[in-house]
């Protein structure tokens, strides 16, 4: 089992990738420390599971967007697990609006949840590993982080930032055999709880028809657990030597 003996904390871990990175880290031997800020009965269905597959599980109630939240979580789940070796910051909110009809609430609000929880959450697991030496750090970006689109300035800037973050951790960190990178989704077959922050999907493109899957050079949208193996990767041994780097799972999307 590739992270056996190890464990990750994953936030956003109780719906779609959350979800599929937690069970799939489980059966390759992690222990957990999962996050969710509200759905308590969600998480504790995944938790479930995990601990079917054998591995130990805490789970935490937490606004990752406030860095008092982030403190404790951390502080519990080492607590609870004994050390947190591998981060995986997964949540994110992505509102889609004219920029001239974006307020301010909306500005800071999306930049507290797709970006500063990011560095809330790098700054609470960086010092225990720094001194045990080892630790992997990965962050769910997305196509935003590296192409611009109408209608998603706030998104976009929160993810490049956190590509900027991540590139920055792993510039600082690689001393310490911390490694830092990126996992960018394409379009993912997940269940979406907010249409409105998806409006291309809305008229007469249905997301996952044939006119959407045109702009995918694949043919297809990705599966949870195509984000789920890049993210095991960056986890895994399998990637000691790559730090500060991307991986874009989105079937050539980017490139079309």
């Amino acid at each position: 089992m590739r992270l056996e003996g190890k464990t990750a904390l994953i936030t956003g871990a109780s719906r779609n990738i959350g979800r599929e990175i937690a069970l799939t880290f489980a059966r390759e031997g992690a222990d957990l420390v999962l996050n969710t800020r509200t759905s308590q009965a969600e998480l504790d269905e995944v938790a479930g599971k995990c601990r079917e597959l054998g591995v130990k599980t805490h789970t935490v109630i937490a606004d990752v967007s406030d860095s008092a939240s982030v403190k404790k979580m951390v502080a519990d789940g080492i607590e609870a697990l004994g050390k947190i070796d591998i981060l995986v910051n997964n949540v994110a909110i992505r509102p889609h609006k004219p920029i001239l009809e974006v307020t301010d609430e909306e500005w800071h609000h999306t930049l507290g949840v797709n970006l500063h929880a990011a560095f809330y959450l790098c700054k609470a697991v960086l010092p225990a590993m720094m001194e045990r030496k080892t630790g992997s750090i990965i962050a769910l970006g997305g196509q935003s982080a590296i192409t611009g689109r109408p209608n998603t300035s706030i998104v976009t800037t929160a993810k490049t930032g956190v590509v900027g973050l991540i590139r920055a951790v792993a510039a600082e960190m690689a001393p310490y055999n911390i490694r830092a990178n990126v996992v960018n989704p394409g379009s993912t077959d997940t269940s979406r709880d907010n249409p409105d922050w998806y409006p291309e999907f809305q008229a007469e493109v249905s997301r996952g028809s044939s006119e959407h899957l045109k702009e995918i050079p694949m043919g297809r949208q990705g599966t949870v657990q195509d984000i789920a193996n890049a993210c095991l990767f960056f986890a895994s041994d399998e990637s000691s030597y790559i730090t500060g780097d991307s991986v874009n799972v989105m079937g050539g999307r980017y490139i079309s």
